[in-house]
Parts: structure tokens; C-alpha cells; sequence
């Protein structure tokens, strides 16, 4: 018998997210057996509310419905409300939010659902005001409602439960009865065409209206097809999305780092909160950016922008924290706004911080800050409204003299913004997104300085220290303040495992190596489904849901099935006798349709695809250490797809890296290519055809590019 809870549990939790709503009166559960099983004993529905921290309208609706006692005592009395925090929770979400969007056609957060008690949906939507506004149904009304149809029209209800449960079995763990075949070399050509159709040619980003989301997917594509097919438009087309996003109000101008999302088209007003993801990918995809082109202004991006993950999303002992609010209380002298309060600016507040009065004019016209404002309460969101150039002009100072007085307005800005009232911070550790941010400092401290790898190695050995459990193969989903909890999914096993092999490419480490293949030996294992013919987002040992979802399609991270094939390809040269390819093979042959059909919502399958058909580029380096040229070289260098495979230059130094990685001789990428006569060499390689053993890396490169 089950027993009802009569409180809010939530106090019981260590997501901060979950935290936010301990003293709500409603009496909120986490989703487990006990919540479920007390729907079930007192045949009511299931009122499932998810979100996460840095969600601006979780927070209205928070303060809207969830603090309000009458609308309280309805969710008490006539359902069980459960509290999940997307961010620990994807399954659930990835379930819920897919039943959402093919029922209204939208999602986002907060996601409301109402589910039977064995977890059927029959009722879903998003935020909700208390009270009938704008064609939305009010909260309060709906809850009543929704408890009489459950009361009077069960029959319905169940039949719509049974009715969406199927089709979201259906959209998210179907595959073909027979594998079709894998993606070939067009792919990414007819890819590249479907992305640039989709862009904003005038205002950069894609789509012709806000909202405007970053997608490094889309822009990691255009840089491939953009090196490989010397293809102008694409690289014109990322161009003029990386120099939008940089240039508006997404960008953070005095702290680096990006915020969530723009709500307009010129990419000028964001949603404030910042999340790590974000931060992770888009440095890597200007890193690239920087070494197709050359322009130096995406390096200072991505530098900025990992300064601002080192600076305010770093656990003191190595790991990253998940989100930075949109929210804060506002600065001294100003009434508002709350949400971007901490990031927004006036005239005055400018001048206050600046002391120079050419230096804060300069910063007030670089940076857009007007009385009226283009903000809530005439405040202003940073922009590069006005080009250095234009501003020397205006007041007759030489560029570099412009360029100097903005930094020393900056620094003092920054400053300035530090006595405000901060955004909440989201403190728990996730493993895949962890894997991310250390993708982005080793692409860092190959391209900028190899002291980022320091960080790189940081963040990896905190989650591998935390969350990572050697003798059973399994990684852990979330650290918050000691507390480990939850399964890792796929995202996790695969984007830590990407960022490791990222560090063993920029280290020439073997640790890192190690662990890379460790997670791949896991995927295969836990995630691997050899009837079904693809890696599914559950571990197999995991907890039941609905259904067990695969996750094909790239959202606001990566496809960590697309992920997971690319990983498990780079790791085949080091492994090959472990049977990753022929995982990445049938995977890529059952997604091989979907794939074909709508390329830009699975760009992470079209590039792993496009590696496989066109052939890897492999580097082979056999030097200890890196000779600096070689270094700098590579740091200037775009390689598309390609894997720098490093190793000692003695067959007798390789010995003790064999050990390590459980290898019981050398494999391709490594064997008979040893330092030719005591001296550096590199042998470069493309699918199954390499290049002479080189001493001088252009040479290698050459070989390459021909």
C-alpha cells in the first residue's frame, strides 16, 4: 500500500533546480517508484512539471502558479505533481517533450504533462499563466477541467493515453525492419544545400524570424564542405553567422561567453541565461573558423569565451558547473529589469564606470548604449553597433588608439558588473556536458596555448574521478555538492569520450586515450543493440520508461548517436579489432534514410557519415615532444574530420602505451611508423592511402591537400 506524501520532497534533492521549488505548497515529488506508486493507489493523475534552473519561464510560472496556495491545493488534492530537472533527467524529457511537440506542434520549458499512473501522457503542454491570457487556457481552470474529464470521461482519456504512447514509441525507438543503405559521399554536398537554403543571407543564423539558436551543427558542416569542396557560399554562410552572433547581443561584449538564445531575427535581444553547452561548442566551431580563415577575431572569441567557463562555471576542483540564470536582482540606482538585469547598461551607468570621458563615449558608441535603449526600462543590450573604424573617423583617433581606450572601458565595465548582483548559478556537474567543454579547451590549447590542456585534463579527471566507475564500465550522470546520482545516457559515454580522444590530440597523452576507448568499450556494451541495428540513448540496465529512446536528431547539443558513430570511427584505427566500425556501419545503414531525407536536423550523422564514406584523414606523428613549428603549423591548420594520432618515436617507447590500453600489439595507426633516423616524422593518411614517412610536416600536409 502506498502511502501519501502530505509534503513537498524536494528538500530531499541536490539538483538546485529541484531545490528552487522545495518551498513551494505544492507538494512536489521527485519522479520515482514512491510518486508513482501513490498515483497508482489513489488513481489520480501524475502532473509531471519539467524544467531546469536557468529557464526564465520556469521561473514565472514558479511565482505565477506554483507559490500560489489555491492553485497549490488543487495539484495536492487532485494529482500527484512530480518535479523533474530536464538536466539529470533527458530520458524523461526527450519522452515527454516528443509526445509535446507532435501533439501542438511546439516545445520548450517549462514542459506540462499529464500522464495515467503508469506514465501514459493524455494532456501535455508548456507554461501556462494562472489565468486565461492570449488564446492560452489558465492554469487554474485547466487543472480542474483536466480532474473532471479524469473523474467523468476515463474511457477518452485512456484511449488518447494509448494513442500517444504508441506514436511516441513510434518516433522514438522505430527502426526499419531491414537496414537501408549508409550514406555516401553526396551526403554532405546535398546537406551543405539544404543548410545554406535555410540561412538568413541579411542578418546571419538560420531561418528568416526569431527566434535565433546557435547551431555549431550546422556551422561545423558548412566549415567541412566549405574546406573539402572549396565551397565559397558555405563558407560565406558560416561567416555571416559567426560575425552576427559575435556582433549581437548573444555575445556577452564585456565578459565573453554566449547567452541561450536571441528572440529577434538581427540576433540583438537575448534570453540571458548561459548555458554550458553552448559555451563548450561555439568556441570550438571559431577555432575552426579561425583556422579555415585566418581572421583573428573568432580566435579572440573562443578565447574569451573559454576565459568566461574557466572564470564562472569552474568547480574549484576541476569540473564544470551546467548553467548561469537569466535572472538577477538589479544594480543599485535601477528598478529593472530582472532577467539580463546583471548584463544590460545605461548611459550613466557607462560613464560611472568609465572615468575617461572620450574613453566612455567611445564605449557607449561601440557598444550601442543610448537613452532610449534597446532593452526593457531604456536599457541597453551590448552590440557592436559601430565598427572601430567608423568610430576613429567620427573622433579623429587613430584605430589602434580606439581599439586600446575600448579595452581599458571594458576592463573597467567588467568591473563595474562585478558589484552587481549576480545570476544564480546552476552548481551540479553533468558528464556529457563536462565531455564538451573539454572538447572546447583541447581545441583551445591546440590552436590558441597548450596551457589550456591543463584545464582540459582538469575537467576530465574530475569527472573520471567522481563519476566514472573502472571495474563495472559505468559512468554516473550528475555530481551536485558530493552527490552522485542517475545512470549516464549516451550523451555522457560519448561526449566524454570525444573530449578525451580531444585531449590525447592535443597532449600526445595516453591517459586520455585510454579513457576515450574505455567510454567506447561501454557504448558498445550498454547502448549497442545488435537486432535493432542502432545505439539507443538508454543504458540497457536502465530504468523502464514509456519507451526507450534513441536520440537521432541534433537539438540544442549534438546527436549523441551521430557523436557516439564519429567517436567509435576515430577509435576503430586504435582498436580495430574491437568491432567499432561495424557498429558505426549498421547504425549509419538504419539511419541511412532519415539522414537522407532531412540532413539539417541530423548534421552530427551527415559528418559522421561523410567521414566514413569519404575516408579519414589520419596524422601519424612520431615525435616526442612536438617540435614547436609542427605545433604552430597544426594550430593554423583546418583539418576536416581529421584525427591527430600521436605516439613515442621508438617501437620501445610504445610498449607501455600498448599496456595501457589493453592492446596486445600495435594497431594500423601506429604500426611500422616509427621517427625516421632518431628524427620527428609524420606519415599522413586518408581512409586506406598514405603519404611517404615525412620529416617536414608540410610536406605531409601537401600530400594531403592534393
Amino acid at each position: 500500500m502506498s502511502e501519501r506524501a502530505g509534503r513537498n520532497r524536494l528538500d530531499e534533492e541536490a539538483s538546485p533546480y529541484l531545490r528552487q521549488h522545495a518551498d513551494n505548497p505544492v507538494h512536489w515529488q521527485p519522479w520515482d517508484e514512491r510518486a508513482l506508486a501513490e498515483a497508482r493507489e489513489r488513481d489520480v493523475p501524475v502532473f509531471l512539471s519539467v524544467g531546469y534552473a536557468a529557464c526564465h519561464w520556469c521561473h514565472v510560472m514558479e511565482e505565477e502558479s506554483f507559490e500560489d496556495e489555491g492553485i497549490a491545493d488543487r495539484l495536492n488534492e487532485q494529482f500527484v505533481p512530480v518535479k523533474v530537472d530536464r538536466e539529470e533527467r533527458p530520458d524523461l524529457d526527450s519522452v515527454y517533450m516528443s509526445v509535446c511537440q507532435m501533439v501542438t506542434g511546439r516545445g520548450g520549458w517549462p514542459l506540462s504533462a499529464w500522464l495515467t499512473p503508469d506514465g501514459r501522457p493524455f494532456y501535455v503542454g508548456t507554461y501556462f499563466p494562472p489565468e486565461a491570457k492570449r488564446g492560452s487556457p489558465g492554469f487554474r481552470q485547466l487543472l480542474d477541467d483536466i480532474a473532471a474529464s479524469w473523474r467523468e470521461d476515463r474511457d477518452e482519456i485512456e484511449s488518447r493515453a494509448d494513442e500517444w504512447a504508441a506514436a511516441v514509441a513510434d518516433d522514438l525507438s522505430s527502426v526499419p525492419d531491414t537496414p537501408g543503405e549508409a550514406p555516401d559521399e553526396e551526403t554532405l554536398r546535398a546537406a551543405t544545400d539544404a543548410v545554406v537554403r535555410s540561412a538568413d543571407r541579411d542578418h546571419g543564423g538560420f531561418g528568416r524570424s526569431g527566434p535565433k539558436f546557435p547551431k555549431p551543427g550546422r556551422l561545423d558542416l558548412l566549415l567541412r564542405a566549405a574546406s573539402e569542396f572549396d565551397d565559397e557560399t558555405a563558407l560565406a554562410v558560416a561567416r555571416e553567422t559567426l560575425d552576427a552572433m559575435a556582433a549581437g547581443g548573444t555575445y556577452d561584449h564585456v565578459g565573453g561567453g554566449f547567452h541561450r538564445y536571441a528572440t529577434d531575427r538581427e540576433w540583438t535581444v537575448p534570453h540571458f541565461e548561459k548555458m554550458l553547452y553552448d559555451n563548450a561548442e561555439l568556441p570550438r566551431v571559431y577555432l575552426d573558423a579561425y583556422r579555415l580563415t585566418g581572421a583573428s577575431r573568432y580566435a579572440r572569441v573562443a578565447a574569451e569565451t573559454l576565459a568566461f567557463l574557466d572564470r564562472e562555471l569552474s568547480h574549484p576542483d576541476g569540473g564544470f558547473y551546467a548553467t548561469l540564470d537569466a535572472r538577477s536582482d538589479p544594480p543599485a540606482g535601477r528598478d529593472g529589469p530582472t532577467e539580463g538585469g546583471y548584463y544590460v547598461w545605461t548611459p550613466g551607468e557607462v560613464d560611472a564606470a568609465v572615468d575617461d570621458d572620450l574613453t566612455a563615449r567611445l564605449a557607449r558608441e561601440r557598444f550601442g548604449v543610448t537613452e532610449g535603449g534597446n532593452f526593457e526600462d531604456g536599457t541597453t543590450v551590448l552590440t557592436a553597433a559601430t565598427s572601430h573604424e567608423a568610430l576613429a573617423e567620427r573622433h579623429d583617433v587613430p584605430v589602434d588608439a580606439v581599439v586600446e581606450r575600448l579595452t581599458t572601458a571594458r576592463l573597467a565595465m567588467f568591473d563595474a558588473r562585478e558589484e552587481r548582483p549576480r545570476p544564480a548559478r546552476d552548481g551540479k556537474v553533468l558528464a556529457g556536458w563536462n565531455g564538451l567543454a573539454v572538447s572546447a579547451f583541447a581545441a583551445g590549447a591546440r590552436t590558441l596555448d597548450p596551457a589550456l590542456a591543463d584545464r582540459a585534463g582538469d575537467a576530465l579527471r574530475f569527472v573520471r574521478d567522481h563519476l566514472w566507475d573502472a571495474d563495472a564500465g559505468l559512468l554516473r550522470r550528475r555530481f551536485a555538492d558530493g552527490d552522485v546520482k542517475g545512470r549516464g545516457y549516451l550523451e555522457d559515454y560519448a561526449f566524454l569520450g570525444r573530449g578525451a580522444l580531444d585531449t590525447y590530440q592535443a597532449t600526445g597523452e595516453v591517459e586520455p586515450l585510454a579513457f576515450a576507448l574505455a567510454l567506447a568499450r561501454a557504448i558498445r556494451e550498454r547502448f549497442w543493440d545488435a537486432d535493432d541495428g542502432t545505439l539507443y540513448f538508454t543504458d540497457s540496465d536502465g530504468e523502464a520508461l514509456l519507451t526507450r529512446p534513441q536520440e537521432v536528431r541534433d537539438s540544442s547539443t549534438p546527436s549523441s548517436l551521430g557523436v557516439a558513430a564519429d567517436l567509435l570511427h576515430s577509435l576503430e584505427a586504435f582498436a580495430p579489432d574491437e568491432g567499432f566500425d561495424e557498429v558505426v556501419d549498421r547504425v549509419l545503414a538504419t539511419h541511412g534514410d532519415e539522414v537522407r531525407g532531412s540532413p539539417t536536423e541530423h548534421v552530427s550523422l551527415v559528418l559522421a557519415a561523410d567521414r566514413v564514406a569519404r575516408g579519414s584523414v589520419e596524422l601519424t606523428v612520431a615525435a616526442d615532444p612536438l617540435p614547436e613549428p609542427w605545433r604552430t603549423t597544426l594550430s593554423e591548420t583546418y583539418l576536416s574530420g581529421g584525427v591527430v594520432a600521436r605516439r613515442p618515436p621508438t617501437d620501445d617507447a610504445l610498449a607501455p602505451w600498448l599496456d595501457a590500453l589493453g592492446l596486445d600489439g600495435a594497431p594500423p595507426v601506429w604500426r611500422g611508423r616509427e621517427a625516421r633516423d632518431g628524427v620527428p616524422t609524420v606519415y599522413a593518411c586518408r581512409g586506406r592511402t598514405c603519404s611517404p614517412p615525412q620529416t617536414e610536416l608540410d610536406a605531409a600536409l601537401s600530400w594531403l591537400s592534393e
